[in-house]
């Protein structure tokens, strides 16, 4: 149906395949609107990925190869628009203390439909690469937050204090993977602080209007639920928060991964209005959003599940 956040190995060193490829596979699996959404370059040496540094790149080359995804981004927007609704976007870092105003110039110099304002560094140490890093980023958090008893808490706290400036200086349009934090500590329970921070940042996002995803990548990871996990999105829900869906594919073989499970999540959290990014008369993007209203009954989960035809059939 929709997505609004993915990658390709043509532009990112940790996914698959063509951008190409993946435009093809979300229009072989019917989506009505596919976002591309490479990450934004970086500026500095240390921030760039392992795979990234393996290849010998520097952070010149990753303005470069953004600079080419935006244009062949177009050219693919153009040779399938009687296919398919695709978007140009970027996904945003927050690393350091110059990223966000970085973004604001990437903005400025490219013209992109939307972005996606993630989060996926705490003090400057990557949280979602993997666990020894995940460690060292907690180990740093209690360093600087000594006053907090768990060093989870001190990163949990952390991170929705970094996402809640990139919220403010970027107001995303799409909000990604809202609770990503959670992905080596998924049972870690949210204190009264956290909560606090957690519906500051909610409520911000009423305020602008943005789109939080229910991104399905969760569930490769192996956790039990999307992002953002059933407590935080029921209190996102109770707030008025407009959702909208990605499966942050990393290549075309996980374009539309785990929408089966998708579909009953959604069923199960009752949420039946979705939201993507919007286009003008002329079928242009813009500000505006549309609203997809019923959209459990929409054709396109009939590929997923014959249980799901059914309950479509039954609507």
């Amino acid at each position: 149906m929709i997505s609004f956040h993915s990658h390709s190995g043509e532009y990112c060193k940790h996914a698959k395949g063509s951008l190409e490829d993946v435009v093809k596979k979300a229009i072989d699996m019917g989506f009505v609107a596919y976002g591309l959404s490479e990450h934004m370059p970086r500026t500095r040496q240390q921030d760039l990925y392992p795979e990234e540094i393996e290849a010998n790149l520097t952070p010149a080359d990753t303005s470069e190869m953004f600079k080419a995804f935006v244009t062949h981004a177009r050219t693919l927007q153009t040779k399938y628009q009687d296919k398919i609704k695709l978007y140009v976007g970027m996904e945003t870092e927050h690393i350091h203390s110059h990223t966000l105003n970085e973004l604001t110039q990437l903005q400025n110099d490219h013209t992109l439909d939307y972005i996606v304002g993630s989060v996926h560094h705490v003090h400057e140490i990557p949280i979602d690469f993997d666990q020894d890093r995940y460690t060292l980023a907690e180990a740093e958090a209690l360093k600087l937050n000594p006053a907090v008893q768990s060093a989870t808490d001190a990163l949990f706290l952390a991170y929705f204090d970094a996402q809640h400036e990139m919220l403010v200086s970027a107001k995303p349009m799409v909000v990604g993977h809202f609770d990503l934090i959670r992905m080596y500590r998924p049972t870690h329970p949210l204190s009264p602080a956290l909560w606090e921070k957690i519906d500051r940042n909610i409520d911000l996002i009423v305020s602008y209007g943005g789109l939080v995803e229910i991104n399905s990548r969760a569930w490769k990871k192996g956790l039990t639920d999307a992002y953002p996990q059933r407590d935080i999105l029921k209190r996102m829900i109770a707030k008025g928060i407009r959702f909208t869906l990605s499966d942050d594919s990393h290549g075309p073989d996980d374009v539309g991964m785990h929408y089966n499970k998708l579909y009953a999540y959604l069923r199960e959290m009752d949420i039946n209005t979705l939201h993507a990014v919007g286009h003008d008369s002329d079928g242009n993007p813009s500000t505006t959003v549309q609203v997809f209203e019923n959209a459990l009954s929409h054709s396109f989960w009939r590929r997923f599940d014959s249980k799901i035809v059914k309950r479509i059939h039954e609507c």
